[in-house]
């Protein structure tokens, strides 16, 4: 093979593997980074997460997904909390959706009760509500955010890739 040949060869290699790089990038996987402590204890203020973009073009959001919401031209991570049509309250520091109450094993032991009280409370057709785990300190749908429509949830968040020390699935 001549030079020419060899860095012909090379050129290509390297387009495909931009082009693979912007594809993947664009639709199946991305990463971001968490802004405040509003997700801990899953996730801290500096992680940066890998979230999959695919995951929602093939299926729904469920209940206790985190995700990511891009809203206000800024990104949230925040946890699935109710789906479309169900009825979501927070009494007596316990969750009910639709009348059944809900423990929360991903929350810190208090945080129901750092909650308070509200609802119930309809979620509507083609949106979700969300809420940080750090109940006391995020601004979800509960304060701010509001109810989260279906096309603003651009993906799911899969793994904590940094710090290092923390690499991990996330639950």
């Amino acid at each position: 093979m001549t030079i020419r040949e060899n860095l012909i060869s090379w050129i290509k290699a390297i387009l495909i593997a931009a082009i693979l790089a912007i594809i993947l990038n664009t639709f199946v996987f991305s990463s971001s980074v968490v802004e405040g402590i509003s997700m801990e204890p899953a996730l801290s203020d500096g992680n940066r997460i890998i979230f999959n973009k695919f995951i929602y073009i093939i299926s729904e959001p469920e209940r206790g997904d985190v995700v990511i919401i891009q809203k206000e031209n800024k990104n949230y991570v925040k946890r699935v909390i109710a789906l479309p049509g169900e009825t979501i309250e927070m009494k007596n520091h316990k969750l009910y959706i639709d009348n059944e109450e809900h423990p929360t094993s991903y929350v810190d032991r208090h945080a129901d009760i750092l909650t308070g009280s509200f609802g119930p409370l309809l979620v509507p057709n083609n949106q979700y509500f969300v809420m940080g785990d750090n109940r006391a300190v995020s601004k979800d749908s509960r304060n701010g955010l509001g109810f989260i429509k279906r096309v603003n949830i651009i993906g799911r968040s899969e793994l904590i890739i940094y710090p290092i020390k923390k690499f991990s699935k996330i639950k």
